[in-house]
């Protein structure tokens, strides 16, 4: 049970590095254009009011087109954050009963603030997902730290951001190996006994930490010093800029600008 899990976990880790890898019109946009953008799109989603439900709906045009364009599913996106969209929808929960005054009526069932607020504040996390996902899955990391480096972020954080991605893929082979060796000791066992658990992540810790050195050592002795000359990014080119441009001013019209409102009164009038 434990070791499908880790070859699991393996396996996702590999296919995210092969969606970052692929070829379509979004993952060839520059880096730092996809990353402000991104950054743009969460700061546009979190700042709409908590009752403006039916301007925020319009936001998630944003991250289903992209994800057509790139190839990507938008179900493979919930599936892999599987574990974080259940933890992300749990937040607002608590509003219905801090909040219940009626603002509308669905037909005869009264609509409180407290249900407004919590599923736009659910929508708000769940957008800012997906467009974080789009981002990893249509950017390899070695290219999101280039492109962090030249917005001048310092080298100490995009070192121990790429260092702690790839050391998450080492960790679970860690995992895997000591696994497989207590199982071999404890054939009729399952799992790993409670009173073995320190130990384990003792060892765990020991033998990870020794890997990791091991593997830093290897990036010093082929010139690593937290830039990125082995993973160049190319200029910005004009497709770049419209991409950027025109995404912040739909955006901003979409914020500012009640867009399904404005399209139901040209629709009925």
């Amino acid at each position: 049970m434990i070791m499908s899990k880790l070859a699991k976990a393996q396996s996702e880790l590999l296919e995210m590095d092969a969606l970052a890898a692929g070829s379509s019109p979004i993952h060839t946009l520059h880096p730092v254009a996809k990353l402000l953008t991104t950054i743009f799109y969460i700061y546009t989603v979190v700042s709409f009011p908590k009752y403006d439900l039916s301007g925020l709906t319009v936001m998630v045009l944003y991250p289903v087109i992209l994800y057509q364009m790139a190839g990507i599913r938008v179900s493979d996106c919930f599936y892999r954050l599987r574990i974080v969209l259940p933890l992300v929808c749990m937040v607002g929960l608590v509003n219905p009963f801090l909040d219940q005054k009626v603002l509308l009526y669905l037909g005869t069932i009264p609509v409180t603030g407290g249900i407004i607020s919590m599923l736009t504040l659910m929508l708000k996390g769940v957008f800012s997902l997906m467009a974080s996902f789009l981002l990893i899955a249509t950017t390899s990391m070695d290219s999101l730290c280039a492109g962090l480096r030249k917005l001048h972020v310092p080298a100490i954080l995009t070192t121990l951001l790429l260092l702690t991605y790839r050391y998450i893929g080492l960790m679970m082979e860690q995992v895997s190996i000591m696994t497989e060796s207590y199982s071999l000791r404890a054939p009729n066992q399952k799992g790993i006994h409670f009173s073995a658990w320190g130990s384990f992540l003792g060892q765990l810790l020991l033998r990870s930490q020794d890997r990791a050195q091991e593997l830093y050592e290897s990036m010093l002795l082929r010139g690593f010093d937290g830039e990125f000359y082995y993973a160049p990014i190319r200029n910005a080119k004009m497709n770049d800029y419209l991409f950027c441009v025109g995404s912040f001013a739909v955006l901003t019209a979409a914020r500012f600008y009640n867009l399904p409102e404005l399209l139901g009164n040209i629709l009925m009038g």
